[in-house]
């Protein structure tokens, strides 16, 4: 069984690609707030075909994170009612979360965090460029990368990113590793 905590504020209805992949034995969780609650048809029209359960839960947001730390504690409960019989992934392009997948993995839990429910997809990608980053780069510094990624949504922010953290060699030997993987992000 795979559970799925979508952080919809933060990917909308990219998060939801992948979703026609998932079994009757997979299950869905929407967190949304007041700011991200719009679905579009299409969006609509495959949460209603897929196979999968699906959830919504509303967050109250009068805080910042609200909504973060909601998905957290409800994943806390869904450890405790499902401990190691799951796979849990959280759906968002925040590299906050990445401590919560850490922690999980210190107590032999399986936390993924992803961009999207094509899990299988988006997993092999991330291994392939974590892999060749680490040919380039110590840990810390892959690790990151990898944050500045998912951070910044243009290539432009990105790279300036890059060049307020490695010199302008470096930042020319990652920009072309990375290249391949960033094609979708915005000029």
């Amino acid at each position: 069984m795979s559970l799925f905590l979508v952080d919809y504020e933060n990917v909308s209805a990219s998060g939801l690609s992948g979703l026609e992949k998932l079994t009757e034995e997979d299950v869905v969780y929407i967190f949304y707030t007041e700011n991200a609650d719009r679905l579009t048809f299409d969006a609509h029209q495959r949460l209603l075909e897929s196979r999968a359960r699906v959830r919504y839960y509303k967050v109250e947001s009068g805080t910042k994170n609200a909504l973060d730390f909601q998905l957290v504690s409800f994943l806390g409960y869904m450890v405790h009612e499902h401990g190691q019989a799951a796979v849990y992934h959280i759906i968002s392009k925040d590299s906050g979360f990445d401590s919560v997948c850490h922690f999980w993995e210190k107590q032999n839990i399986k936390v993924l965090r992803v961009s999207n429910l094509d899990v299988e997809k988006t997993c092999r990608q991330d291994q392939e460029l974590t892999a060749k980053l680490r040919e380039l780069l110590e840990e810390k510094d892959v690790q990151v990368v990898m944050g500045m990624i998912d951070k910044y949504k243009t290539k432009q922010g990105l790279n300036n990113a890059l060049m307020k953290q490695f010199d302008n060699k470096k930042t020319s030997e990652i920009y072309r590793v990375i290249k391949p993987y960033i094609a979708n992000k915005k000029a």
